[in-house]
């Protein structure tokens, strides 16, 4: 069984992706990387899935010509 958590905090996924966390919720606002809002009353929490942050890093990567 792992221990790797299945949600992840912008600032968990802004420490394994070595952005600032305003990057983090910039794509979040854009649509581009999909997370779960738990906050209240205007204050958000937002939540990234392991599948959704992978699938996130393989859209973004690019390949080399060779």
């Amino acid at each position: 069984m792992s221990s790797e958590p299945k949600e992840l905090t912008v600032e968990q996924v802004a420490e394994e992706l070595q952005v600032h966390k305003n990057r983090v919720y910039s794509w979040i606002q854009s649509g581009e990387l999909p997370a779960i809002d738990i906050g209240r009353r205007g204050k958000h929490n937002y939540r990234i899935s392991r599948a959704d942050l992978d699938a996130f890093k393989q859209a973004r990567r690019t390949m080399r010509d060779n």
